[in-house]
């Protein structure tokens, strides 16, 4: 039986600032019926490697418009998706309907559907949570892994400063997304901060930013409760998966004035990592690492030997 979906109307993503990508979209990815995702695809599509940009909540694929044309411009190909309920990708209105498999399973079929290969996982948030989960069960398919402000959680307790979040966001069904992300993210103006609010008309387009915060593998008051051990399993696994079995390159890159995902947890995600370097401190960054786009991405593509010259 097909999702009951919401689809945010063309006209509120006319003319956003540093967004002049074309939308492209798939309407058939299996077990996802009568849903349509958004993604940008630029750059050549026979390129040797192929950048998978993927957000966290409650952000979408805008949050990579600084990076996209660094690694474009370097040869590259660049897919950034929304995921559903984010962007311009359809929105279930269901707020049950987003549980951690359901995302997994639908970014497994999108890659599935795009046959990517040589791919470069660039997650930030929700987008690595979700895409370090794949990488042991695609091995043929992921060279090497781009990680901004990220984790693979494992049920340890939750830093203040998401419980902070997870508390605020239940307190406030119709969040504001644009301001809160814009508190976190100083560097934003008026127009990026509308472009953020850009995919939500109203609180009812809104469900799957309600919901990832309770999807986290992270206890509260000591006890995980059932969505947020549905992905622990899986989790667990990744973590011994890229501890023991990874053999590509990585590169991380760290928002310094993180409360959410702070430094200490990066540096804890890079020790499970196997032969993960030094990571890129960003000072001046908080949660939202892909704002501070350009150089970041150009310190990422020197690591793996993929920067074109000027």
């Amino acid at each position: 039986m097909p999702i009951q979906a919401q689809r945010t109307p063309d006209e509120r993503f006319r003319n956003l600032p540093g967004w002049p990508f074309a939308p492209r979209y798939v309407e058939d990815l299996p077990g996802f019926d009568g849903l349509r995702m958004h993604y940008v695809d630029e750059g050549p599509r026979d390129a040797a490697v192929t950048f998978l940009c993927i957000h966290g909540t409650p952000s979408w694929a805008y949050l990579y418009r600084k990076m996209i044309p660094v690694f474009a411009g370097s040869g590259h190909r660049v897919v950034a998706m929304d995921l559903f309920g984010f962007g311009r990708s359809d929105k279930p209105v269901d707020d049950q309907v987003y549980r951690y498999h359901f995302h997994r399973c639908s970014i497994r079929a999108f890659i599935e559907r795009l046959d990517l290969r040589n791919i470069c996982l660039v997650g930030q948030d929700w987008g690595g949570i979700l895409g370090l989960s794949l990488v042991m069960d695609m091995t043929e398919r992921f060279t090497r892994l781009f990680l901004m402000n990220t984790s693979l959680p494992h049920g340890e307790e939750p830093t203040p400063g998401f419980a902070r979040w997870r508390a605020e966001n239940r307190s406030r069904p119709d969040n504001p997304v644009g301001s809160w992300i814009r508190s976190r993210t100083p560097v934003l103006s008026d127009a990026e901060e509308a472009a953020y609010d850009a995919p939500f008309p109203d609180m009812s387009y809104k469900g799957g930013v309600r919901r990832f915060p309770e999807l986290i593998m992270r206890p509260e008051n000591g006890v995980l409760s059932e969505s947020a051990r549905e992905g622990l399993e899986t989790s667990l696994a990744a973590r011994r998966f890229l501890s023991e079995d990874w053999r590509g390159e990585s590169f991380m890159a760290i928002g310094m004035q993180d409360v959410v995902i702070t430094p200490q947890r990066m540096q804890a995600l890079r020790q499970v990592i196997r032969g993960c370097g030094e990571a890129c401190e960003v000072p001046d960054a908080g949660h939202y690492v892909p704002e501070w786009g350009e150089p970041v991405a150009r310190a990422g593509l020197a690591t793996f030997g993929l920067l074109a010259p000027r």
